[in-house]
């Protein structure tokens, strides 16, 4: 009972401290530039009612309503490393997001633990670690 209460506690503070730190981030690193797609103006996150699928980051050229979608992604801020089954459930979830084009949108992969070698550049347009998330800061 106490791994299962460890659990929620991890996935909750990842929500509320990492989810956003990481999503200002990517807004800072549209802003300058050097970024896949520069366009970006605004990171957040969508949902439906049923919170399935609920996708942690969507990048868009404005909110709180989008005009353009340009990527969506995941954050696992986990001890283990984002996976073919965690790819294959951003894909899923980021093809029912209103104005998500799959193959013309793309996808974005923030982790702490990396990568296994199922996730590809040709897959994922986008894979951050700490380092990352951190450099996007001015200094």
């Amino acid at each position: 009972m106490r791994e299962s209460h460890r659990a929620e506690a991890e996935r909750l503070l990842v929500r509320a401290a990492v989810e956003p730190l990481i999503r200002e981030s990517l807004e800072l690193a549209a802003a300058e530039g050097d970024f896949p797609w520069p366009e970006t103006e605004a990171v957040g996150g969508w949902w439906n009612r049923r919170f399935s699928p609920e996708i942690d980051l969507i990048g868009a050229d404005r909110a709180p309503v989008a005009g353009s979608l340009f990527f969506a992604g995941s954050v696992k801020w986990l001890a283990t490393p984002f996976d073919q089954h965690d790819l294959a459930t951003l894909e899923q979830g980021a093809a029912r997001v209103p104005g998500f084009t799959p193959g013309t949108a793309g996808l974005v992969v923030a982790t702490r633990a990396g990568a296994t070698a199922a996730i590809t550049p040709d897959r994922v347009g986008l894979l951050w670690g700490p380092r990352d998330i951190v450099t996007a800061w001015p200094a």
